[in-house]
């Protein structure tokens, strides 16, 4: 409804462009809103005040030609002038009620699909030299989310699974993997099923013995120059980091696949032709032996220009070198309209200055947007980075199964005499589910405080408690199998029914917002808030105890589509229902 408000303000726009009341070349920014306050209407806009320069007229007086050249539009019972010079809306009830039973209908609950587009979404990026561990969460689940609802709005969306699996820490870890297996043979693959032990062993080794780091650094050479040998340690060491990786993405329920995979490594052959590229533009300058590039738009406090290290003084290369092979690659070969990479914001400075460097190379299309998607970090209670109780970093999977346990502990203390089998089931979705929603809830550019006890909590903006909601709306539905609602209608006649059915029309919009931004807090904020819409329609308004048949069967119509809603909002948020907890 909104963009259809949209598109009526767009049209007496161009009917007072043609009275020459607005210039006829000026671009009009039209914003609606829905208001707070329902005595001023379902929609308002403040269009008036924004044009009034432009047309030379005071914005009450404006408003009121705009009003006069709004189309005719049976969805609109009244519209009014407010304050200042705002525009009220207000949406016929029947129109509403008719929207409601279209979405009840549509498999994408009603929801305006936009013109496609292609979106790569850069996510996860674990580093594959060690497990995956607190830190990758919030890249894996925002970036998981975001790409969920892209692709419910029909947009082509490319995952890229940007892991770190180059460097020079990888000679090291080969060197390691090659001295195990000529001791142990093929218990050596026990060892390395342990990554983070692997990894702290190989580092011993590098810096107690020269032997051992003079191979490590031979191997890092063979490795880059494309020796079969090193290949096939390198591409072993690799598969069984990634079986690790996805054990944890089935656990999360993420929809990453090997397929998604691309790299540092891929980007390999490339790197040589980005330097060569740059020096031939005239964009390369060397520093202290190194090629790097100075952009003006970018300088430290004291005026002094800040450099981006495209390659070292010994050779190497850097991530700011992969990544722009790897930003030529996705709008040259993938054809991108949009590029988002969920990255922690610390590297906020980073990607401003490779994608300002991308355009001025012509790297990438000039129609390509680039985002960086950035967040900030899961913090302990006592508001430092998450770490063990030693220090350490928490792993991923340790975190899951900490949170499944205490899920159990809570769900086999409502239900005692529940089958297990069903305890360890509902406790699984539950505890991932806490987690995921807990960090999702939170706008992602801040940090938060990581609660177990929080986020398991039956009350306030929580999984257990939409998980609950949503058990509660299909629980009406067991009681009412046997009616037939094939010739029901909705009808909005109670405040609460004209409420709920209001917050149910949000959905696309908030969708919208939620992909346009990369906020997936927006949709979790809007599942609460409907969730609450319906509680209290629930209480005011019963349902199977209705005054008439009709009513029912209006409320259960109501009801379905609540549910629908609330399941395709977590289905987008990658979070399982349960139809009993």
């Amino acid at each position: 409804m909104k963009s259809h408000i949209q598109s009526l303000l767009e049209q007496a726009i161009n009917t007072l462009k043609q009275q020459a009341i607005i210039p006829a070349d000026f671009e009009a920014r039209i914003q609606v809103d829905r208001t707070k306050d329902k005595t001023h209407g379902d929609f308002a806009t403040n269009l008036a005040m924004m044009l009034t320069k432009v047309a030379r007229k005071n914005p009450r007086e404006l408003a009121q030609l705009i009003i006069d050249s709004l189309p005719q539009d049976s969805q609109v019972s009244k519209v009014e002038i407010a304050g200042p010079g705002f525009i009220n809306f207000f949406i016929d009830e029947s129109a509403l009620a008719n929207q409601l039973m279209a979405a009840l209908k549509d498999e994408h609950l009603g929801v305006v699909l936009p013109t496609p587009q292609t979106v790569v979404v850069d996510y996860s990026s674990p580093n594959l030299a060690k497990e995956m561990h607190v830190g990758h969460l919030r890249s894996t689940i925002i970036g998981d989310s975001v790409v969920r609802a892209l692709e419910f709005q029909g947009h082509k969306v490319i995952r890229q699974n940007h892991v770190g699996d180059w460097g020079t820490q990888f000679g090291m870890l080969l060197a390691y993997m090659e001295e195990l297996r000529a001791k142990n043979g093929e218990q050596a693959q026990m060892e390395l099923s342990d990554l983070e032990s692997f990894y702290r062993a190989a580092k011993v080794r590098f810096d107690e013995s020269e032997e051992f780091a003079t191979r490590a650094r031979k191997l890092v050479v063979e490795l880059q120059s494309g020796d079969a040998y090193c290949n096939k340690l390198w591409q072993e060491f690799n598969d069984i980091s990634l079986s690790h990786c996805h054990d944890v993405y089935a656990r999360l329920g993420v929809s990453l696949t090997r397929a998604d995979v691309r790299g540092e490594s891929a980007y390999n052959d490339d790197l040589a032709q980005v330097v060569l590229d740059l020096d031939t533009q005239g964009l390369l300058a060397e520093s202290n032996g190194a090629k790097v590039v100075f952009q003006e738009e970018f300088k430290t406090k004291e005026g002094e220009p800040l450099p981006v290290i495209i390659q070292k003084a010994d050779g190497g290369y850097l991530y700011a070198t992969s990544d722009m092979a790897a930003m030529r690659y996705r709008s040259n070969v993938l054809n991108a309209d949009r590029a988002l990479y969920f990255v922690d914001l610390r590297q906020g400075l980073h990607f401003q200055q490779v994608f300002n460097l991308a355009r001025k190379a012509k790297f990438v299309k000039p129609e390509m947007s680039l985002e960086h998607m950035g967040f900030g970090t899961m913090n302990g209670e006592d508001g430092r980075p998450f770490k063990t109780r030693s220090g350490g970093v928490v792993k991923l999977v340790d975190l899951l199964s900490e949170a499944e346990t205490r899920a159990l502990e809570l769900v086999r203390s409502k239900n005692p005499d529940m089958d297990q089998q069903e305890l360890e089931q509902i406790a699984k979705v539950v505890g991932i589910s806490s987690v995921k929603y807990a960090d999702l809830s939170k706008n992602r550019a801040s940090d938060y405080i990581f609660s177990f006890e929080q986020m398991l909590s039956f009350e306030g903006n929580t999984a257990p408690y939409l998980l609950y909601a949503y058990t509660r709306v299909a629980g009406i539905f067991k009681r009412a199998a046997d009616i037939d609602l094939s010739d029901a209608s909705i009808k909005l006649e109670h405040d609460k029914e004209k409420e709920l059915g209001s917050k149910l029309a949000q959905f696309g919009e908030v969708l919208n917002r939620m992909v346009a931004k990369g906020q997936p807090h927006a949709l979790c904020g809007y599942l609460f808030e409907l969730a609450g819409a319906f509680s209290s329609f629930y209480e005011a308004c019963p349902v199977l105890a209705a005054d008439s048949e009709a009513e029912k069967k209006s409320r259960l119509l109501l009801s379905q589509l609540t549910a629908k809603t609330l399941k395709q909002g977590l289905d987008l948020l990658g979070i399982e229902t349960l139809e009993r907890m």
